[in-house]
């Protein structure tokens, strides 16, 4: 039940790098959501959450990723994975997530996504 969450500015601040390491459920989820609402709060409307590290998530951390999306969305903002892990992607396979968050392989490909964004 250990979770480890750091951020970090990406290419000249136009993206935010959320990392999060170990497991997102209904104990972690809450130290994942205080991040990227800190984020939001001091206008960071651009990130990239990096899944990488992640063994297990459930519709708790999921709720958070959900709620964080909405909330960037409506400051004209995005919110992109990093994931490989077939586990993980399965769950947004099997929940349709995968529809509504882009899902890249490395943080090179998600940063490409936001070409163009100040």
């Amino acid at each position: 039940m250990d979770i480890k969450v750091n951020t970090h500015p990406l290419e000249g601040n136009r993206a935010h790098a959320v990392e999060v390491q170990g497991e997102i459920d209904v104990y972690t989820s809450p130290r994942v959501k205080e991040t990227i609402n800190e984020l939001i709060d001091a206008g960071h409307y651009n990130m990239v959450v990096n899944l990488e590290g992640v063994r297990y998530i459930d519709s708790t951390g999921l709720g958070v990723l959900i709620g964080a999306l909405k909330k960037v969305r409506e400051k004209n903002g995005k919110i992109v994975l990093i994931c490989t892990n077939p586990q993980i992607k399965k769950i947004f396979n099997i929940t349709g997530l995968i529809k509504i968050f882009d899902i890249y392989k490395d943080e090179a490909e998600a940063l490409g996504s936001f070409a163009g964004v100040s």
